[in-house]
């Protein structure tokens, strides 16, 4: 029987909320062998672009972008879904190697299938340099920091 990830579509309001915070949870932790685990096997991404295909390449394509990416701290927010596809709005702050930090503001569009493992990732990202001062998401969420049901600002 193949692996599965709870919860299975065909999702809910309250079930698409769930997979959007365990994605939010599980990217927030920088670990590209969890966060590949949520995928199928031939899972299928655009990310700006890039294409990846397989957990294999996610693997190596996140490895990359954390390394580039430091201190990465994310909120995603859940936009819309049916059925079995969910889309997200998300933003999240980093900084380079130099100390720029950047505010990346995206939406993604996910598709999932019967046993809940998202297999189709589309995501169109913008990023913006921002001060340190400016920043406003500082790790994970948790009591009493980033909560949950506010939408994210546009700026």
């Amino acid at each position: 029987m193949p692996e599965a990830r709870q919860p299975c579509p065909p999702f809910t309001h309250e079930t698409a909320r769930q997979k959007v915070q365990a994605a939010e949870d599980a990217w927030n932790t920088r670990d590209p062998q969890r966060v590949a685990l949520a995928y199928t096997p031939d899972s299928a991404w655009r990310n700006r672009d890039t294409f990846v295909n397989g957990r294999e390449e996610i693997v190596a394509f996140l490895t990359r972008k954390w390394e580039r990416e430091q201190e990465y701290a994310l909120r995603k927010d859940l936009w819309a879904f049916h059925e079995d596809r969910i889309a997200v709005r998300f933003q999240y702050e980093w900084h380079d190697t130099g100390g720029q930090w950047w505010r990346s503001h995206g939406n993604e569009l996910w598709e999932f299938d019967e046993h809940g493992l998202m297999r189709r990732r589309e995501a169109s990202i913008n990023d913006i340099a921002i001060s340190e001062a400016d920043r406003r998401i500082h790790g994970p969420r948790t009591e009493g920091r980033g909560r949950h049901g506010v939408d994210l600002p546009l700026r």
